[in-house]
């Protein structure tokens, strides 16, 4: 495995620079637009953990605003959902930021995805093993039906990616992931909801 690591950073490096090249003019204008939908910070930063739970920043473009209630508290996510920041999720736009996050080694394109710092002490120790590998801008589990299956099925498929990484493996992550993205599929589990937080999941 130890070989194809090496290969797949050069792969890494090689493409997200060139790509975010490519992506620069949708990228201004997806700044242009939340700017113009919603006050507030164009990019999203949140830690996450990366290989060996090692926690970095991730970055990826705002598309919630930042309302909250009478009590000072953020409303909830699907409440400030924008427009802009729907269509952004729909297409996948939001995540062309993690590009520098590859370029960077914190992210590879394919791996699974980090999740939040607060579920680290909730996985077990089968479930903690996706932190073996880098983490991805896509993965096993997304191809596989990203926010429309449970938590545990999501951890299992990404553990079976750290058993089974491989190239042609990635090759057809990346195949099912555009493949996806073109067809809008698994974004949310309805047109209201977004993935629920993951709870204790030692107790199942």
């Amino acid at each position: 495995m130890k070989p194809y690591l090496i290969v797949k950073r050069i792969f890494d490096c090689f493409f997200a620079s060139i790509l975010l090249v490519i992506a620069s003019p949708i990228m201004l204008a997806a700044i242009i637009a939340i700017k113009k939908d919603s006050h507030g910070p164009v990019l999203f930063r949140q830690e996450r953990p990366g290989l060996n739970g090692k926690v970095f920043t991730v970055f990826k473009f705002r598309t919630m605003s930042l309302e909250k209630d009478s009590k000072g508290n953020l409303l909830p996510d699907i409440e400030r959902m924008t427009k802009v920041g729907s269509f952004l999720r729909k297409s996948s736009i939001d995540e062309l930021p993690q590009l520098i996050n590859v370029i960077k080694g914190n992210m590879s394109f394919i791996g699974p995805r980090p999740l939040l710092v607060q579920y680290l002490e909730y996985y077990t120790p089968e479930q903690a093993r996706r932190h073996d590998v880098t983490p991805g801008i896509s993965g096993w589990a997304q191809v596989n039906g990203r926010n429309a299956i449970s938590w545990e099925e999501k951890f299992k498929y990404d553990v079976w990616y750290v058993d089974h990484m491989c190239l042609l493996l990635d090759l057809k992550i990346v195949y099912k992931t555009i493949k996806n993205v073109l067809e809008r599929e698994g974004i949310n589990n309805s047109q209201t909801d977004t993935m629920p937080l993951f709870t204790n999941s030692k107790s199942i």
